[in-house]
């Protein structure tokens, strides 16, 4: 994080003069348009950065002080301030390792530090749930807190706490992590299902019927498919990158992109290293096979495959990415999926890297204003900051309304955890 903070900085200096100048205009333009305009992050894990390294209490740390230099944290509220942002999704991430019963619990314990946040400074958070309550909040010059739930192991195969989830505050659900669960798969895990299974199809419809987003980050192309194909109401994906682009089996490929204009959906981008840059996830991918080459070779001996990656990274320096990899995944995006299906979606403290030039949540005027001097219009800094996210939630809610009569769903996973 360091190094990566002081190359920004390198960056930085070397503009000067009428670029430098032109590019605090650029900048100060953004903000304007984002007073108008809410930008909306479809992802931010600070709730988890709170629980692993601050006693899971957020007076333990002052958010209201710039912290990029005395913590690790990516986000604080002059930041926030700072970067423009009108609403957040605050992850309630738990890790996909956990029991499903652990993970439920967790998960709501998660929901309560998003409350306990906006409760320890409540002239700066407002809790949302809906896309009126958004804007409302933005116009009141507070930031929109909405709860993003990122695994749905944590639902137990439960429909009965999905819908309990929902009362609580969620208003998406990523419909897995990192591994495959008992109705959906993964894009990073064995596939079991082929996609969703029947009980899988249950939860998305449940979702619909309830308002919730659903959301198709981490899920495989097959997932992907399934629950367009099943969902009468937009999906969201609320931190993928472009395959296209950078050749992770996270990001979404253009097959895909292509469906999303017919669902009515968004592809927030993510900032995250190893999705947007091909030279780093070429370099993770072999730094793990060197990884599982040197534990074989060294079984019962940690010291020795320690010292030996040691010795693979000194011969194989870390590359990084920059903000022109993420400019190039939005503009992928675009040119696919069309100008009304893209948005942000940082995974702020959520990894422990990120490209350079995007250091923490003030980034945002940084690759909007990029974006403007590559073309884009002041309209269109609106559609992907907030606007389309906004129609996407307004889409979601309509279609629950529509269906305000109908019971709730009760069906079950089969007790074998057999395919249905």
């Amino acid at each position: 994080m360091i190094r990566t903070a002081l190359l920004a900085a390198v960056s930085l200096a070397v503009l000067s003069g009428p670029a430098l100048a032109q590019s605090q205009a650029d900048e100060a333009r953004v903000l304007q348009i984002l007073r108008r305009t809410p930008l909306i992050d479809g992802h931010n894990d600070l709730p988890w950065a709170l629980r692993q390294g601050f006693g899971n209490d957020p007076y333990r740390v002052d958010l209201t002080t710039n912290l990029a230099a005395t913590t690790r944290l990516h986000t604080d509220i002059p930041r926030m301030r700072a970067g423009g942002v009108g609403g957040q999704f605050w992850s309630v991430y738990v890790p996909a390792s956990m029991e499903p019963v652990e993970a439920a619990k967790a998960t709501f314990e998660q929901i309560d530090t998003v409350k306990r946040i906006v409760a320890a400074h409540p002239t700066v958070f407002e809790i949302a749930t809906t896309a009126d309550d958004i804007a409302r909040i933005h116009k009141a010059g507070r930031i929109a807190s909405l709860i993003g739930m990122e695994g749905g192991y944590s639902i137990d195969d439960s429909l009965g706490l999905l819908r309990e989830f929902y009362d609580s505050g969620a208003r998406y659900m990523t419909l897995t992590h990192s591994k495959t669960t008992t109705w959906a798969d993964s894009a990073t895990d064995a596939p079991k299902w082929g996609g969703l299974s029947p009980f899988g199809e249950q939860v998305v419809k449940e979702m619909n019927r309830l308002g919730m987003m659903v959301d198709l980050s981490h899920v495989s192309e097959d997932t992907m498919v399934d629950a367009i194909r099943v969902s009468t109401a937009p999906v969201i994906f609320s931190h993928s990158s472009a395959r296209a682009v950078t050749a992770h089996p996270r990001n979404v490929p253009d097959a895909v992109l292509r469906m999303v204009p017919q669902n009515g959906g968004i592809v927030m981008v993510t900032f995250v290293p190893g999705f947007i840059s091909e030279k780093v996830r070429a370099w993770g991918a072999g730094r793990a096979a060197e990884d599982s080459r040197l534990k074989s070779l060294n079984p019962g001996d940690p010291d020795a495959v320690k010292a030996g990656l040691a010795a693979w990274e000194a011969a194989n320096p870390a590359p990084n990415a920059t903000l022109e990899d993420v400019v190039a995944h939005i503009q992928h995006v675009r040119d696919v999926a069309g100008i009304d299906h893209v948005g942000l979606g940082g995974d702020f403290d959520g990894v422990g890297s990120l490209p350079v030039g995007v250091d923490g949540v003030d980034a945002y005027p940084r690759i909007l204003a990029e974006l403007m001097r590559r073309g884009w219009t002041e309209a269109d800094i609106r559609k992907i900051s907030g606007e389309n996210l906004l129609r996407v939630m307004r889409g979601v809610e309509q279609a629950a309304t529509a269906r305000r009569g109908d019971r709730p769903n009760l069906a079950q996973l089969p007790n074998d955890g057999a395919p249905e």
